[in-house]
């Protein structure tokens, strides 16, 4: 190795391509590359947990590389450039280290400052930013724009999660389907149907079943956003599950709203869109013929569901055509897409 101990540091609010790049390179060249990871409370915009995790778990098969977490309470970049902050930080970072630095890397708008030089009295490694054109403001201002540079580990932060209720036989499948074959990204089907089938039927479901279905499909929702591209697409959510759990079940069904209220209560969706029964009903053999024969009765019991929640909704009426377009109109209008 070229050097001993080497040093990188950044805020990596986010964490992009570039980073990426300049930290293979250096940790490439030392026995052992210390990653800086400064964070502040007061100003950051991602919170440090996430930012650790994303470097952490890139660089897992590169053993020589360590996390150093630097924190600091500046409000913005300006004040830390006063009070002594830069000098601070330097000594708890060798303080951390247990050693000098033999080499510290950094980006080449810091050419000039003398910055590193002074504190730390060793070389000086730049690498040039404009090999790979981004940055971290760039991502946050318009992360869909930059994709390209963001990590497939940090893209789940930032795609965008949108919600399909209704009735039954809304179409809520078939548009949430159609959607991720025209973005090119996946979507999550509704589980009930599958715990509804092993069940038999639907009134011989039991409270178990809710509990399966509103846990399985919370599962399955936090891991195929990390394969999302850009957007993710869910059909039907916890308090339409509630609804079911209010229709089919009678002395249990508390402990099955129960649960659905507190996943109610951490699910966060950019975009709902309710699919008013304006389509044709369409009896598979598994949909409630009670539901059908009255369809804007349980179709506006679903909505007070959303409505006490305090959550908000866009209703898409008209034929698969209409909503389909609707759907992409406003996705464009929204996030450029």
């Amino acid at each position: 190795m070229q050097y001993k101990v080497g040093m990188y540091g950044g805020s990596f609010d986010p964490l992009h391509i570039g980073h990426i790049d300049v930290i293979i390179k250096a940790a490439s060249q030392c026995e052992k590359l210390y990653v800086v990871l400064s964070y502040s409370r007061e100003r950051d915009i991602i919170p440090m947990e996430y930012r650790y995790r994303w470097i952490r778990n890139s660089f897992r098969h590169m053993d020589n590389i360590e996390i150093i977490l630097l924190e600091d309470n500046a409000t913005s970049k300006s004040d830390y450039d006063t009070d002594d902050y830069w000098e601070k930080g330097r000594d708890y970072v060798l303080s951390q280290i247990g050693a000098n630095v033999d080499v510290v890397f950094c980006g080449s708008d810091y050419i000039g400052t003398n910055r590193y030089e002074s504190l730390y009295n060793c070389k000086v490694v730049y690498f040039d930013r404009a090999i790979i054109p981004v940055s971290s403001n760039a991502i946050r201002s318009n992360p869909f724009e930059n994709w390209e540079y963001i990590p497939k580990i940090c893209r789940p932060y930032y795609a965008k999660k949108i919600l399909f209720v209704g009735g039954e036989s809304t179409g809520k499948s078939t548009i949430a389907k159609n959607l991720a074959l025209a973005y090119n990204t996946n979507f999550l089907e509704e589980v009930g149907r599958e715990v509804c089938d092993y069940a038999g039927a639907e009134d011989l479901m039991t409270v178990s079943d809710f509990h399966e279905i509103l846990l399985k499909h919370k599962t399955k929702e936090m891991e195929l956003i990390k394969q999302s591209n850009k957007l993710f697409f869910v059909d039907t959510d916890a308090l339409t599950t509630k609804f079911f759990a209010q229709f089919l079940l009678d002395g249990e069904k508390k402990n099955a709203e129960h649960l659905a209220d507190a996943i109610t209560q951490i699910n966060t969706f950019d975009l709902i869109f309710f699919l008013e029964p304006t389509v044709a009903f369409v009896q598979d053999g598994t949909r409630n013929i009670k539901i059908e024969a009255d369809r804007e009765k349980y179709s506006n019991q679903i909505k007070e569901l959303f409505d006490d929640a305090g959550l908000e909704y866009i209703c898409l009426s008209g034929d698969y055509l209409n909503r389909y377009e609707e759907v992409k109109k406003i996705i464009k209008e929204k996030y450029g897409l």
